[in-house]
């Protein structure tokens, strides 16, 4: 059976240095975490020793180097990822597998070139891992990581299931909530345009049938003239176009600093209604990733500095740090969640009782999936709210221009009829 060494910290947080005998490096970290101790690092002993006698890895530069500068779409990598699991769960040999999958992209895609690289790669004597961490923009920390995980516990067909598991999961949500936006962004456009529209050819008609009329136009109504002249005179639709471009460069240059990211994550979070489904959005990524990566055999420190590195949210990063602080330390996972106020008093309840069952890969999915429901019952809510708002709005401007251009002949009709 084989022997692996670790590393880990007891509940006073001392540093424990040991080994234990198991036929995984699953099994070896669930025999630790039965002793009651954070595992850290692990590693099977003698695979040094091992791989030196196979003999020294061939390194040298592939003949024809291959380009991989662009970037990999989501979907395309998580059907990539589906089939090589498919594949080893099937018994061929990795380079096969690598192979089969090269040839099945398309020519001339990111991605049939960066197949073809790591294979070429792990032909030289790379493992997987190693060969899929030179390209990082396509393999993240996270993925490669798993991989390395699941070739150290010779479980690399499980892990890629369940990494493509994770990737259909998360591409969903997403998928989820772009589509449920395209309808409102779509109406604000079609309202846009319309308004535009009668501000540019419709209002300016009417300015020269008031200047026919001896009588002071009403306030809506000159209101009404002087943005039509701001628009058409004064560079108007210039500034309107240009608004939301400035915008959103406005925010990409904020976001660039690492305090300016963390306020903007946390003002986005603090907004009515989106901000609950941004703060839960946060909670089940995290989740999902971490218990992922515990069910995996990644070591706890080195999963949440992954999940850390891969949040998307500032403000959770933060969160995360501390709990990576607090289980260094031999504290507790939940008390920095407790105190960061962030998630749920459910979820920082699940999360003690993952860590006193020794299952808390299980409560992560577990709090991942009811949250991705709740996300979507949220989404669903929110759309069923802005269709009738964005109909009233629209009615509501539409309505207004043209009361504001009848309101003076209106007003001249009256005072012809009190006149006469």
């Amino acid at each position: 059976m084989p022997t692996y060494q670790f590393e880990a910290m007891n509940a006073q947080g001392e540093e424990i240095k040991d080994e234990i005998e198991a036929l995984s490096s699953e099994e070896a970290l669930a025999k630790i975490r039965n002793l009651g101790y954070f595992p850290t690092k692990i590693k099977e002993k003698g695979a040094r020793r091992a791989r030196a006698k196979a003999g020294p890895r061939l390194t040298t530069a592939r003949k024809s180097p291959r380009r991989t500068r662009g970037r990999v779409k989501v979907k395309n990598l998580t059907q990539f990822t589906r089939q090589m699991s498919i594949l080893q769960d099937a018994g061929l040999p990795i380079l096969r597998s690598l192979r089969i999958l090269e040839q099945q992209q398309k020519k001339g895609t990111t991605l049939r070139a960066v197949a073809g690289a790591v294979a070429d790669d792990v032909e030289a004597g790379a493992t997987l891992s190693e060969a899929m961490a030179k390209y990082p923009r396509t393999f993240n920390n996270l993925y490669s990581s798993m991989i390395a995980a699941g070739e150290a516990g010779g479980v690399l067909d499980l892990i890629l299931s369940r990494l493509a598991e994770f990737m259909e999961k998360a591409q969903k949500l997403k998928s989820k909530v772009i589509s449920a936006m395209v309808y409102p962004i779509f109406v604000m456009s079609i309202s846009f345009g319309i308004v535009m529209g009668l501000m540019v050819y419709i209002v300016p008609k009417f300015r020269d049938v008031f200047a026919d009329m001896d009588t002071a136009l009403p306030a809506p109504t000159q209101f009404l003239l002087d943005a039509s002249d701001w628009l058409l005179k004064k560079y108007g639709i210039f500034y309107v176009m240009v608004a939301p471009v400035a915008f959103i460069l406005l925010i990409r240059v904020i976001r660039l600093s690492k305090k300016g990211r963390y306020v903007m994550d946390f003002i986005s979070m603090q907004l009515p209604v989106l901000g609950k489904i941004l703060s839960r959005t946060s909670v089940s990524r995290f989740s999902r990733t971490l218990g992922t990566l515990v069910s995996a055999g990644v070591p706890i420190l080195e999963a949440l500095n992954i999940t850390r590195d891969t949040a998307g949210n500032e403000v959770f990063r933060k969160v995360l740090s501390e709990v990576h602080d607090s289980i260094r330390k031999g504290e507790s996972f939940s008390e920095p969640l407790r105190k960061s106020k962030m998630c749920d008093a459910l979820v920082v309840n699940m999360f003690d009782v993952g860590e006193e069952t020794g299952d808390l890969d299980k409560m992560l999915v577990k709090i991942a999936d009811n949250y991705d429901e709740e996300i979507d019952n949220r989404v669903a809510a929110l759309v069923s709210m802005m269709e009738p708002a964005l109909v009233i709005m629209l009615g509501g401007i539409c309505g207004f221009i043209v009361v504001s251009l009848y309101l003076p002949m209106i007003k001249l009709i009256s005072k012809f009829g009190s006149g006469g």
